[in-house]
Order: C-alpha cells, then sequence, then structure tokens
C-alpha cells in the first residue's frame, strides 16, 4: 500500500508516523512543498513550543476551539490531552505544565519536538520528500493521482492524508474544492488589535492579568491576561476575542469599539462598594498613590487622567461624580480598533475544508474516498494556548489509522 501525507507539519508528521506504525508493510510518504519541515513547530511560542494543554476534561477542553469543538469532543475520546503528553514523554521528551496549563518541553525549545518527531519517522522507515508541492489531486480508479506540475512527474497512491495547515486565501482550497468538498471562506483568527489613535499605546508593555474585554453591538467577549503593545492591544484575552469574533471582526472590517472592563468585575455595584470602603479607610490618601486593585500604576495614573480627576486629589474628596466616572472607566473603558495585526509566521484561520465533508470518526473525506485529513486546512481552530497543535495531534492521529 502507497500511502502519502501532503504536507510536513505537526499533524502531517503525527499523521505519517501513526499510519506507519499502524501499517507497516505500508510505503508511507511526507511531501512537502518547501525545503522546511515542522516550519510552523520551529517557531511556535517564541520557539518554545506549546505543545499542548494540561487541560484534562474533554468537556472543557472542547470549548477552546471556536470551530470544530464539537467533533473534536468526540474524537479527544480517542487522542486528547494525557496522550499527547505520554506520546511525548515515553520518546524522552521531558515535558512541564504552566500555571496557565501550557505545556512545554521542559528543555523551552521548540528544537526538541522537532528532532522527536524527525526520529520517531527516521525509526519507522517514513520518507520524506521536500520541494514537492501537491497541485492537484485525481481520482483514477480505486487510487489517487497526486500531481506536482511540471517539476515532478505524477504519482499513484492508494491513500492520501492531507495536511497542508491553513490557508490564508480561499484560491489555495481550490484544488481540493474541485474534488467535491464544500469550503468555509478563510478569515485569519487571533490577532491582536490596531488601535492607531488611542494614546493608550504609549503604557506599552504593561500587563494586567485579569481582564474583560467585549465588542460594542455584539456579543463577543473575552477575558484573561490584556497586553498593552506600541500598536495597541494583545495578549489571551484579546486574542481569545479574536478567534471565537473571527468571522465578525472580519464582516465589521476590524473597525470597531473594544469595550475593556480592566478589574474583571462586571457587577458595578460591587466595584462602587469596593472604591467607597477605599474612601472610608485610605480617604486621606491622594488619588496616585492608591491603586485600586493593584492595578500597574502607570495605568492607574493614565485612567485618572482619561477621567478627567487630578492625580494628587484625596479619595475622601472624589464626591459621588468622582466615584462614578472611577467605576465607569474601571469596568467600561472604551477604545476605538482600526485593523488588526497577525502573527505572519503563526498565522491561524478560521475556515478551511467543511466538517460537513469529513467523516470525523476516521478524518476520511466524505466524497472522494481514500483521501484523509488532518490538521487546520480543515475548519478546526482554537484559541491560545496550545490548542491547535492538540487539534493536529489528535487529527493526525485518528487519520493514521487509514480506517
Amino acid at each position: 500500500m502507497k500511502v502519502a501525507i501532503i504536507g510536513g507539519g505537526a499533524a502531517g508528521f503525527f499523521a505519517a508516523v501513526h499510519a506507519k506504525k499502524n501499517h507497516p508493510t505500508a510505503d508511507v510518504t511526507i511531501f512537502e512543498k518547501s525545503k522546511k519541515l515542522l516550519a510552523k513547530v520551529k517557531i511556535s511560542g517564541g520557539g518554545r513550543c506549546n505543545v499542548t494543554n494540561g487541560c484534562t476534561d474533554i468537556k472543557v477542553l472542547h470549548k477552546a476551539y471556536p470551530r470544530g469543538g464539537k467533533k473534536l469532543k468526540r474524537a479527544f475520546r480517542t487522542f486528547s490531552t494525557p496522550d499527547t503528553m505520554e506520546w511525548f514523554e515515553s520518546r524522552g521528551v521531558r515535558l512541564v505544565i504552566q500555571e496557565d496549563n501550557c505545556v512545554f518541553p521542559v528543555s523551552q525549545s521548540s528544537q526538541t519536538i522537532i528532532d522527536c518527531l524527525m526520529m520517531e519517522a527516521n525509526i519507522l522507515g517514513v520518507e520524506i520528500e521536500d520541494s514537492h508541492g501537491v497541485k492537484t489531486i485525481k481520482r483514477v480508479g480505486e487510487q489517487l493521482e497526486l500531481g506536482f506540475g511540471a517539476k515532478h512527474p505524477a504519482k499513484l497512491m492508494d491513500k492520501v492524508i492531507v495536511a497542508t495547515g491553513g490557508s490564508p486565501k480561499r484560491s489555495g482550497l481550490e484544488w481540493l474544492e474541485a474534488l467535491g468538498h464544500k469550503i468555509a471562506d478563510p478569515v485569519p483568527s487571533l490577532f491582536t488589535f490596531n488601535m492607531p489613535d488611542e494614546p493608550i499605546k504609549k503604557l506599552m508593555g504593561i500587563v494586567v492579568e485579569k481582564a474583560l474585554v467585549s465588542i460594542q453591538g455584539t456579543k463577543l467577549k473575552g477575558d484573561g491576561p490584556l497586553l498593552i503593545t506600541h500598536w495597541g492591544m494583545s495578549g489571551p484575552a484579546i486574542l481569545k476575542l479574536s478567534a471565537f469574533g473571527a468571522r465578525i471582526l472580519s464582516e465589521m472590517n476590524y473597525e470597531c469599539k473594544a469595550q475593556v472592563n480592566w478589574v474583571n468585575e462586571v457587577n458595578n455595584e460591587l466595584v462602587l462598594s469596593e472604591l467607597k470602603q477605599i474612601v472610608a479607610t485610605q480617604g486621606n490618601k491622594i488619588l496616585a498613590n492608591y491603586r485600586p486593585y493593584l492595578l500597574p500604576e502607570r495605568l492607574w495614573h493614565f485612567l485618572l487622567e482619561k477621567s478627567d480627576l487630578p492625580l494628587k486629589k484625596r479619595w475622601n474628596e472624589l464626591g459621588k461624580k468622582g466615584l462614578n466616572k472611577l467605576v465607569t472607566i474601571l469596568t467600561n473603558d472604551v477604545y476605538s480598533v482600526r485593523g488588526k495585526t497577525t502573527f505572519k509566521e503563526e498565522f491561524v484561520t478560521c475556515g478551511g475544508v467543511s466538517l460537513e465533508s469529513i467523516d470525523f470518526k476516521t478524518m476520511q473525506s466524505r466524497v472522494c474516498p481514500n483521501l484523509y485529513f488532518a490538521g487546520e486546512v480543515m475548519d478546526i481552530d482554537g484559541i491560545t494556548g496550545g490548542y491547535n497543535f492538540q487539534s493536529a495531534w489528535t487529527t493526525g492521529f485518528i487519520a493514521g489509522q487509514l480506517g
């Protein structure tokens, strides 16, 4: 049996090693269009590779996927986060679970993960052909013919697993659409907010550990750490919001109003009560010197200025109007978003081959027998935190059964 894996990334390698393990006599070949194998693994997590997430509860885990979560819920029963950790650790890769549940190799180097996958492929006898970009797939009886353009002769295969990763443009998926697959238009996911007109950018580098961000006129919300950057806002709260709102924000042309709740408390009465307590116990202190909710000092001063409250004013001089101003700025601080910034190398797309076209028990195409899918080429994507790699390992593992 001849098996082709199209794409030399995380999902492709995982599918390849499991195809070879499950079918030892098969000829398994990875075809990668570039000369770089596992390129996204190399640069992910700032070069450290966030292998998976420490969440082991599938009921919670599947909710980290704006698209594909329901399908993955069943797939995770076959291969989930503990299986990923056991797989790598049993091959000598020691892992560590951080406080935020992100899982990294103890080496803090993505090269450790790359070396592990390359070694496994080598031990099992997986063939690798780089600079082999597949242009077309044609059905020839029960087999599938891979066309490489003028550079290489076409090859007939018995089974093919497509693991080409996300495509930023629909044109990159037309070769799969031509076979009869439905395509969900790709748009960016996991991006940061540009705020060219907002002076808060001068606070770049400040992190607020627990913020809540929403988009005016929508039900979109994202919580977690928020990072102020020289172009606007980033951090898990923003990235989570961008993932769940990928299509809505695309339709808005990335122009909207972001409401920031700096204290992650939606009950304004509780915030007002907290401020009144400060007035009662710390009333003689000046505003600049006593920060509620332990907000970063520079941010607190910025918010006071934005509220037209003098830094040298005392807490007991605020009055009802001053307290209400603070409640508003702490819980509903509004910023204009005009555009996005995506991390080009680490881009994640919302969209791809529609899950309607795939049998998730096997990852086999519903319209083209002997063709399978793994990874982000499908309309699956997760929030930041190791979730996108986990879906690659899970779908690669299942596709590699060639069931």
